[in-house]
Protein backbone atom coordinates (compact mmCIF):
# COMPACT_ATOMS: atom_id res chain seq x y z
CA UNK A 1 0.00 0.00 0.00
CA UNK A 2 1.46 3.62 -0.93
CA UNK A 3 2.18 5.92 1.85
CA UNK A 4 1.48 9.30 -0.03
CA UNK A 5 -1.92 9.99 -1.35
CA UNK A 6 -0.39 12.36 -4.16
CA UNK A 7 -2.77 15.83 -5.58
CA UNK A 8 -1.76 14.57 -8.69
CA UNK A 9 -0.60 12.07 -10.71
CA UNK A 10 0.69 12.74 -14.75
CA UNK A 11 1.45 9.77 -17.17
CA UNK A 12 3.24 10.49 -20.05
CA UNK A 13 6.10 12.76 -20.98
CA UNK A 14 5.66 14.52 -24.25
CA UNK A 15 4.46 17.68 -25.05
CA UNK A 16 0.81 17.07 -23.26
CA UNK A 17 2.30 15.55 -19.81
CA UNK A 18 5.03 18.00 -19.53
CA UNK A 19 3.07 20.80 -19.69
CA UNK A 20 0.49 19.84 -17.85
CA UNK A 21 3.38 19.08 -15.16
CA UNK A 22 4.76 22.67 -15.68
CA UNK A 23 0.97 24.56 -14.75
CA UNK A 24 0.21 21.71 -12.10
CA UNK A 25 3.84 22.74 -9.96
CA UNK A 26 3.32 26.23 -10.21
CA UNK A 27 0.20 26.19 -8.55
CA UNK A 28 1.73 23.92 -6.10
CA UNK A 29 0.46 20.62 -6.46
CA UNK A 30 3.66 18.89 -6.33
CA UNK A 31 2.42 16.74 -9.18
CA UNK A 32 4.09 13.15 -9.90
CA UNK A 33 4.97 12.58 -13.37
CA UNK A 34 4.96 8.95 -14.89
CA UNK A 35 8.01 9.66 -17.98
CA UNK A 36 7.77 5.84 -18.78
CA UNK A 37 9.81 3.42 -20.46
CA UNK A 38 8.00 2.59 -24.15
CA UNK A 39 5.67 5.17 -23.98
CA UNK A 40 5.49 6.77 -27.66
CA UNK A 41 9.05 5.03 -28.10
CA UNK A 42 11.01 6.94 -25.21
CA UNK A 43 10.52 9.30 -22.64
CA UNK A 44 9.62 12.41 -23.95
CA UNK A 45 7.28 10.90 -26.28
CA UNK A 46 7.27 10.68 -30.37
CA UNK A 47 9.10 14.20 -30.23
CA UNK A 48 12.35 12.03 -29.33
CA UNK A 49 12.33 10.25 -32.89
CA UNK A 50 12.01 13.67 -34.73
CA UNK A 51 14.64 15.62 -36.11
CA UNK A 52 13.86 19.61 -36.37
CA UNK A 53 10.85 21.23 -35.49
CA UNK A 54 9.99 24.38 -37.15
CA UNK A 55 6.72 24.95 -35.95
CA UNK A 56 6.61 25.16 -32.49
CA UNK A 57 6.24 28.31 -31.39
CA UNK A 58 9.12 30.31 -29.75
CA UNK A 59 11.91 29.03 -32.29
CA UNK A 60 12.64 30.86 -35.40
CA UNK A 61 15.57 29.13 -36.37
CA UNK A 62 14.14 25.43 -35.38
CA UNK A 63 14.44 23.38 -32.67
CA UNK A 64 15.28 19.26 -32.41
CA UNK A 65 13.11 17.58 -31.17
CA UNK A 66 14.56 15.65 -28.78
CA UNK A 67 16.37 19.39 -27.08
CA UNK A 68 12.72 20.57 -27.23
CA UNK A 69 11.74 17.98 -24.72
CA UNK A 70 14.85 18.11 -22.61
CA UNK A 71 13.58 21.92 -22.47
CA UNK A 72 10.07 20.70 -21.10
CA UNK A 73 11.31 18.56 -18.78
CA UNK A 74 13.48 20.77 -17.26
CA UNK A 75 10.89 23.79 -17.39
CA UNK A 76 8.61 21.15 -15.17
CA UNK A 77 11.80 20.04 -12.69
CA UNK A 78 12.25 23.78 -12.01
CA UNK A 79 8.99 23.96 -10.33
CA UNK A 80 9.13 20.85 -8.48
CA UNK A 81 7.80 18.19 -10.67
CA UNK A 82 8.84 14.72 -9.20
CA UNK A 83 9.97 12.44 -12.06
CA UNK A 84 9.36 8.90 -12.21
CA UNK A 85 10.81 6.92 -15.48
CA UNK A 86 8.85 3.84 -14.83
CA UNK A 87 5.61 2.39 -17.55
CA UNK A 88 2.53 2.66 -15.37
CA UNK A 89 1.52 -0.75 -15.67
CA UNK A 90 -2.00 -0.82 -14.02
CA UNK A 91 -4.25 1.28 -12.71
CA UNK A 92 -7.44 1.47 -10.57
CA UNK A 93 -9.93 4.17 -10.97
CA UNK A 94 -12.53 2.50 -9.31
CA UNK A 95 -11.33 3.43 -5.67
CA UNK A 96 -10.48 6.72 -3.86
CA UNK A 97 -7.47 7.54 -3.46
CA UNK A 98 -6.85 6.06 -7.43
CA UNK A 99 -4.08 3.48 -7.15
CA UNK A 100 -1.73 3.09 -9.89
CA UNK A 101 1.35 0.49 -10.06
CA UNK A 102 4.86 1.28 -11.83
CA UNK A 103 7.92 -0.86 -11.14
CA UNK A 104 7.25 -2.75 -8.18
CA UNK A 105 5.75 0.12 -6.39
CA UNK A 106 2.33 1.15 -5.30
CA UNK A 107 1.31 4.59 -5.68
CA UNK A 108 -1.75 6.85 -4.66
CA UNK A 109 -3.37 9.91 -6.46
CA UNK A 110 -6.81 12.40 -5.30
CA UNK A 111 -6.40 13.05 -9.36
CA UNK A 112 -4.69 11.97 -12.78
CA UNK A 113 -3.86 12.95 -16.06
CA UNK A 114 -3.45 10.48 -18.95
CA UNK A 115 -0.99 12.28 -21.17
CA UNK A 116 0.62 8.70 -22.58
CA UNK A 117 -0.01 9.67 -26.87
CA UNK A 118 -0.50 7.66 -29.60
CA UNK A 119 2.56 5.63 -31.48
CA UNK A 120 2.50 6.01 -35.36
CA UNK A 121 2.11 2.07 -36.56
CA UNK A 122 5.50 0.89 -38.09
CA UNK A 123 6.75 -1.35 -40.80
CA UNK A 124 8.76 -3.45 -38.67
CA UNK A 125 11.92 -3.16 -40.50
CA UNK A 126 15.12 -2.92 -38.93
CA UNK A 127 16.31 -0.40 -41.28
CA UNK A 128 13.56 1.43 -40.79
CA UNK A 129 14.43 1.74 -37.40
CA UNK A 130 17.66 2.66 -37.59
CA UNK A 131 16.49 6.04 -40.61
CA UNK A 132 14.00 7.37 -38.01
CA UNK A 133 14.22 10.73 -38.50
CA UNK A 134 16.69 10.40 -40.81
CA UNK A 135 14.65 10.39 -43.29
CA UNK A 136 12.09 8.13 -42.33
CA UNK A 137 9.60 10.10 -41.20
CA UNK A 138 5.50 9.33 -39.94
CA UNK A 139 4.58 13.03 -39.76
CA UNK A 140 4.64 15.07 -43.28
CA UNK A 141 3.54 17.36 -41.16
CA UNK A 142 6.30 17.78 -38.64
CA UNK A 143 9.46 17.13 -41.24
CA UNK A 144 7.89 18.06 -44.92
CA UNK A 145 9.68 21.14 -44.83
CA UNK A 146 13.05 19.24 -45.25
CA UNK A 147 12.13 17.59 -48.40
CA UNK A 148 11.67 20.13 -50.80
CA UNK A 149 12.27 19.61 -54.51
CA UNK A 150 13.21 16.04 -53.15
CA UNK A 151 11.69 12.92 -54.54
CA UNK A 152 9.70 11.06 -51.73
CA UNK A 153 7.76 7.69 -50.89
CA UNK A 154 4.35 7.67 -49.31
CA UNK A 155 3.54 4.33 -47.53
CA UNK A 156 0.04 3.87 -47.17
CA UNK A 157 -3.38 3.21 -48.92
CA UNK A 158 -5.64 4.96 -46.10
CA UNK A 159 -7.01 8.51 -46.05
CA UNK A 160 -3.72 8.97 -43.42
CA UNK A 161 -1.58 8.53 -46.42
CA UNK A 162 -3.65 10.88 -48.99
CA UNK A 163 -3.37 13.60 -46.21
CA UNK A 164 0.88 13.06 -46.40
CA UNK A 165 1.10 12.92 -49.62
CA UNK A 166 -1.07 16.13 -50.71
CA UNK A 167 0.68 17.79 -47.56
CA UNK A 168 3.94 16.64 -49.51
CA UNK A 169 3.30 18.71 -52.96
CA UNK A 170 4.19 21.62 -51.05
CA UNK A 171 7.53 20.53 -50.83
CA UNK A 172 8.75 17.37 -52.77
CA UNK A 173 9.07 17.25 -56.45
CA UNK A 174 7.91 13.90 -56.54
CA UNK A 175 5.64 11.58 -54.14
CA UNK A 176 5.04 8.16 -54.99
CA UNK A 177 2.55 6.47 -52.25
CA UNK A 178 3.54 2.69 -51.84
CA UNK A 179 -0.11 0.83 -51.51
CA UNK A 180 0.35 -2.85 -50.44
CA UNK A 181 -2.80 -4.35 -51.76
CA UNK A 182 -4.65 -3.21 -54.71
CA UNK A 183 -6.52 0.20 -56.14
CA UNK A 184 -10.45 -1.90 -55.78
CA UNK A 185 -8.94 -2.43 -52.20
CA UNK A 186 -7.51 0.58 -51.26
CA UNK A 187 -9.04 1.87 -47.43
CA UNK A 188 -9.02 5.99 -48.79
CA UNK A 189 -12.59 7.63 -48.88
CA UNK A 190 -13.38 8.82 -52.92
CA UNK A 191 -12.67 12.32 -52.04
CA UNK A 192 -9.27 11.96 -50.57
CA UNK A 193 -7.94 9.49 -53.19
CA UNK A 194 -9.86 11.83 -55.95
CA UNK A 195 -7.69 14.83 -54.61
CA UNK A 196 -4.58 12.94 -54.64
CA UNK A 197 -4.89 11.60 -58.49
CA UNK A 198 -5.55 15.04 -59.14
CA UNK A 199 -2.08 16.33 -58.36
CA UNK A 200 0.73 16.09 -60.66
CA UNK A 201 3.32 15.81 -58.36
CA UNK A 202 1.77 12.39 -56.82
CA UNK A 203 1.37 8.81 -58.78
CA UNK A 204 0.98 5.17 -57.47
CA UNK A 205 2.41 2.23 -57.41
CA UNK A 206 -0.08 -0.91 -56.00
CA UNK A 207 0.88 -4.44 -55.01
CA UNK A 208 3.85 -2.84 -53.30
CA UNK A 209 5.29 -4.41 -50.17
CA UNK A 210 8.19 -2.44 -48.73
CA UNK A 211 10.81 -5.09 -47.91
CA UNK A 212 13.52 -2.35 -46.79
CA UNK A 213 14.94 0.85 -47.00
CA UNK A 214 18.36 2.05 -47.77
CA UNK A 215 20.69 3.53 -46.21
CA UNK A 216 21.64 2.94 -42.64
CA UNK A 217 25.34 2.72 -43.48
CA UNK A 218 25.29 6.06 -44.98
CA UNK A 219 22.42 7.16 -42.27
CA UNK A 220 20.19 8.78 -45.05
CA UNK A 221 17.33 7.27 -46.98
CA UNK A 222 18.62 6.51 -50.55
CA UNK A 223 16.13 4.04 -51.76
CA UNK A 224 13.30 1.27 -51.08
CA UNK A 225 13.08 -2.22 -52.23
CA UNK A 226 9.57 -3.14 -52.68
CA UNK A 227 8.27 -6.66 -53.75
CA UNK A 228 5.54 -6.57 -56.38
CA UNK A 229 2.50 -8.94 -56.91
CA UNK A 230 4.43 -11.65 -59.00
CA UNK A 231 6.93 -12.01 -56.47
CA UNK A 232 9.69 -10.08 -58.24
CA UNK A 233 11.34 -6.80 -56.23
CA UNK A 234 12.26 -3.48 -57.42
CA UNK A 235 14.32 -1.21 -56.08
CA UNK A 236 13.17 2.54 -56.13
CA UNK A 237 15.28 5.96 -55.52
CA UNK A 238 13.85 8.54 -52.93
CA UNK A 239 15.25 10.87 -50.42
CA UNK A 240 12.77 10.10 -47.61
CA UNK A 241 10.26 8.25 -46.76
CA UNK A 242 6.85 9.11 -45.22
CA UNK A 243 4.95 5.89 -43.32
CA UNK A 244 0.86 6.77 -43.03
CA UNK A 245 -0.72 3.35 -41.63
CA UNK A 246 -2.34 4.81 -39.37
CA UNK A 247 -1.55 5.68 -34.99
CA UNK A 248 -2.00 3.23 -32.57
CA UNK A 249 -2.91 5.24 -28.81
CA UNK A 250 -1.35 4.32 -26.03
CA UNK A 251 -4.35 3.01 -24.27
CA UNK A 252 -4.07 -0.62 -23.46
CA UNK A 253 -3.57 0.15 -19.35
CA UNK A 254 -6.82 1.93 -19.39
CA UNK A 255 -9.06 -0.25 -20.97
CA UNK A 256 -11.97 -1.40 -18.53
CA UNK A 257 -11.18 1.44 -16.13
CA UNK A 258 -12.17 4.62 -18.42
CA UNK A 259 -14.40 4.95 -21.35
CA UNK A 260 -12.84 4.92 -25.28
CA UNK A 261 -13.93 5.43 -28.36
CA UNK A 262 -13.97 1.95 -30.83
CA UNK A 263 -10.71 3.52 -32.12
CA UNK A 264 -9.31 2.92 -28.92
CA UNK A 265 -8.41 6.47 -28.39
CA UNK A 266 -9.42 8.27 -24.89
CA UNK A 267 -13.14 9.53 -24.36
CA UNK A 268 -13.27 13.19 -22.94
CA UNK A 269 -15.82 15.87 -22.72
CA UNK A 270 -16.44 19.52 -21.66
CA UNK A 271 -12.40 20.37 -21.57
CA UNK A 272 -10.51 17.07 -20.87
CA UNK A 273 -12.71 14.87 -18.27
CA UNK A 274 -12.92 11.39 -18.87
CA UNK A 275 -15.52 9.26 -17.78
CA UNK A 276 -14.00 8.79 -14.33
CA UNK A 277 -14.82 12.49 -12.34
CA UNK A 278 -11.04 13.22 -10.99
CA UNK A 279 -9.55 11.88 -14.50
CA UNK A 280 -8.17 13.74 -17.02
CA UNK A 281 -7.22 13.55 -20.62
CA UNK A 282 -4.47 15.42 -22.73
CA UNK A 283 -2.49 14.89 -26.44
CA UNK A 284 -2.55 12.52 -29.00
CA UNK A 285 -4.18 9.75 -26.55
CA UNK A 286 -7.83 11.39 -27.32
CA UNK A 287 -6.72 13.60 -30.49
CA UNK A 288 -7.12 11.90 -33.42
CA UNK A 289 -7.48 14.87 -36.30
CA UNK A 290 -4.62 16.92 -35.39
CA UNK A 291 -1.44 15.08 -33.70
CA UNK A 292 0.74 18.19 -32.92
CA UNK A 293 3.15 18.97 -30.27
CA UNK A 294 1.44 22.91 -30.05
CA UNK A 295 -2.06 21.34 -29.91
CA UNK A 296 -0.89 18.68 -27.37
CA UNK A 297 0.91 20.87 -25.13
CA UNK A 298 -2.66 23.15 -25.42
CA UNK A 299 -4.33 20.39 -24.52
CA UNK A 300 -1.75 19.83 -21.32
CA UNK A 301 -2.43 23.44 -20.16
CA UNK A 302 -6.27 22.54 -20.01
CA UNK A 303 -5.92 19.28 -18.31
CA UNK A 304 -3.95 20.90 -15.23
CA UNK A 305 -6.53 23.36 -15.01
CA UNK A 306 -9.19 21.34 -15.18
CA UNK A 307 -7.47 19.53 -12.52
CA UNK A 308 -6.74 21.88 -10.24
CA UNK A 309 -10.21 23.30 -10.11
CA UNK A 310 -11.44 19.72 -9.20
CA UNK A 311 -8.81 19.16 -6.28
CA UNK A 312 -9.91 22.85 -5.09
CA UNK A 313 -13.72 21.94 -5.53
CA UNK A 314 -13.81 18.61 -4.34
CA UNK A 315 -10.54 17.42 -2.35
CA UNK A 316 -10.35 20.77 -0.25
CA UNK A 317 -6.63 21.21 -1.73
CA UNK A 318 -5.28 24.78 -1.63
CA UNK A 319 -3.59 26.32 -4.63
CA UNK A 320 -1.37 29.03 -4.72
CA UNK A 321 -3.52 30.10 -7.95
CA UNK A 322 -0.23 29.84 -10.24
CA UNK A 323 -1.97 28.07 -13.43
CA UNK A 324 -4.12 31.23 -13.32
CA UNK A 325 -7.58 29.96 -13.86
CA UNK A 326 -8.97 32.02 -10.19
Amino acid sequence: MAEIIHNLIIIGSGPAGYTAAIYAARADLKPLLFTGLHIGGAPGGQLMLTSEIENFPGFPEGIQGPELMDKMRAQAVRFGTELVTEDVTTVDFSVRPFGLTAGKKEYQAKSVIIATGASAKWLGLDSEKKLQGRGVSACATCDGAFFRDKKVVVVGGGDSAMEEALFLTKFASEILVLVRGSRQGMKASKIMLQRATKQKKISFKFDAEVLDVHDPDLGKVTAVTVKNADGSTEKIKTDGVFVAIGHRPNTTVFAGQVALEQSGYLKIHDGTKTSVEGVFGAGDVHDIAYRQAVTAAGYGCRAALDAERYLVENEGVETVGGSGWF
